[in-house]
């Protein structure tokens, strides 16, 4: 088994062992965070996820962003192009399905597809960082690919990442395809990189 395979199971299985209470808490501690965001301020177009696998739960902060007239998008696994997503507008009222990794995602619908690179900024799930600004997601390149732009130029939306404070490790064991991020918001702390 290699090194970032061992690692993403061990911290899975410690963000799954937060009580509902500690999920509470985290969401609500990630709703002040993103409250105090300066890039939140002056974004019209947000991009975010729902919460899968004991993931951090953005709904509370989804819910704050509608009252403050951002437009929410998440992601879609991209139905022709594997490995890839596009971005859907949230609503609400959005009909969802489950995609293929039986994570909720709005349904399919051309006509609210938003070109990732139209996005201000990116919300970002991950499965563990290090305090260099290195993520590890759950494998499929999906982010890393979405966000190549971004890495190699500074274009595209800013990513930020969001994970539990539990998340954190010493080092990610990196590859050449790796977008490290920016910034990343835990319960505790706002990273900058």
């Amino acid at each position: 088994m290699s090194e970032r395979h061992t690692l993403r199971q061990q911290i899975r299985t410690r963000r799954k062992a937060l009580s509902h209470d500690q999920q509470q808490q985290a969401a609500q501690a990630l709703l002040e965070r993103i409250k105090a965001h300066p890039d939140v301020k002056h974004a019209r177009r947000i991009g975010f996820y729902l919460a899968n696998d004991g993931e951090i739960n953005p709904l509370p902060t989804i819910h704050w962003l509608w009252t403050q007239n951002k437009d929410i998008y998440l992601p879609v696994v991209h139905p022709f192009t594997a490995g890839h997503l596009l971005f859907l507008h949230y609503t609400p009222t959005s009909p969802m399905v489950r995609n293929k990794f039986n994570i909720e995602e709005p349904e399919l619908d051309m006509d609210r597809v938003l070109p990732h690179s139209g996005l201000d900024l990116m919300f970002t799930p991950m499965v563990a960082f290090d305090q260099l600004g290195n993520r590890l997601g759950m494998g499929g390149g999906y982010y890393d690919r979405t966000l190549q732009g971004w890495h190699a130029h500074k274009l595209g939306p800013k990513p930020i990442g969001v994970a539990h404070d539990c998340q954190q490790v010493e080092q990610i064991p990196c590859e050449e395809w790796d977008v490290p991020l920016p910034e990343i918001l835990t319960p505790s702390r706002h990273w900058r990189f």
